[in-house]
């Protein structure tokens, strides 16, 4: 018969043989290639991006990074899948702020707070309020008298329901105590095209994308959306800068795992990617697209998270969006 220290001397061994396990697992990972799922279309301003980092990241790893498309439903699909995929670390959903808009918008076949782990904040880029060249607003505050002057009068375009730059055209609309109509497009490209052409008034565009219209002079910039200016445009002012004090919006990419993913997986994935956005060849290549490399620790890309669908959620219900 075992002795009672003989048990617990057992027990022992096995807890720590278990530990032992746990953390020749993580330190181990990856061992296989990883998956990244974007759920937006090839070609796209998350999917470039994404490319971009899967490469550093299958250098800095020793594993080949895959980048797999499954656009559709504002990113939900793709989202969708990886949150019923394996939680080991090797199937990873990179998304953008659509994933924090979303879940006050529509109806989801996942929960985004219970469902995902947060592992890092990739990339920002500020939108970049812009109107056509002969536009007769040269500043914010034009655009603001005007259409305090003349309610739903002038217009303002976006990429789709509920993406950001219908978010910020809204903000803009609730801290300025103004009125305008929305226009969605979809995609960016044709919603750039006639805010050149003045169909539309303005639109908050993502720099990535409009960076070289504005100069090159196709597009009149009036303010960016961020809390600074940006290094590229310095005679440009902020959004708050212009008047509308706090405001503060900027376009991001990051990378979730499946809830369930051990911590340790989660914190080595985590390391991963902080370690490729901190090389000097892919931040160059991300400024090469206007984009910010961010490299956040996992609880503080949960934090901002969270924050992002709070705001959006209180915008939501205070100017009574629907996408339906």
């Amino acid at each position: 018969m075992k002795t009672k220290s003989t048990l617990i001397r057992a027990a022992l061994a096995a807890t720590f043989g278990f530990a032992a396990l746990g953390s020749a697992h993580a330190a181990g990972f990856p061992t296989q290639p990883i998956t990244v799922v974007v759920p937006y279309a090839a070609g796209g301003g998350a999917d470039n991006a994404a490319r971009i980092i899967a490469q550093g990241m299958a250098e800095v790893s020793g594993q080949s990074v895959v980048i797999e498309n499954k656009g559709g439903a504002s990113g939900s699909i793709g989202a969708a899948y990886v949150a019923r995929a394996k939680a080991d670390g090797y199937t990873v959903l990179y998304d953008a702020s659509a994933f924090a808009i979303n879940p006050v918008l529509r109806k989801l076949p996942y929960d985004a707070k219970k469902d995902f782990i947060p592992v890092s904040q990739a990339i920002s880029v500020p939108n970049i309020l812009v109107a056509a060249p002969g536009s007769a607003f040269n500043t914010l505050p034009d655009f603001i008298q005007a259409a305090k002057a003349n309610p739903s009068r002038y217009t303002y375009a976006s990429y789709g329901p509920g993406s950001l730059a219908q978010m910020a055209g809204e903000l803009l609309k609730k801290d300025a105590q103004i009125e305008a109509v929305h226009v969605p497009y979809k995609g960016g490209a044709p919603a750039i095209v006639d805010v050149m052409g003045g169909q539309v008034d303005v639109y908050f565009a993502n720099a990535a994308s409009s960076l070289n219209y504005v100069t090159t002079g196709k597009l009149k910039a009036l303010a960016v959306s961020s809390s600074k200016r940006m290094p590229e445009l310095p005679n440009v002012p902020t959004v708050a800068e212009a008047g509308i004090k706090n405001f503060d919006v900027v376009e991001w990419n990051g990378f979730f795992l499946p809830a369930g993913t051990p911590p340790e997986v989660v914190t080595q994935l985590q390391e991963v990617i902080q370690k490729t956005l901190a090389r000097p060849e892919t931040r160059e290549k991300l400024g090469k697209l206007g984009l910010t490399a961010v490299g956040s620790s996992s609880a503080d890309f949960t934090k901002f998270v969270n924050d992002e669908q709070v705001r959006w959620g209180e915008l939501v219900k205070a100017n009574n969006i629907n996408v339906n």
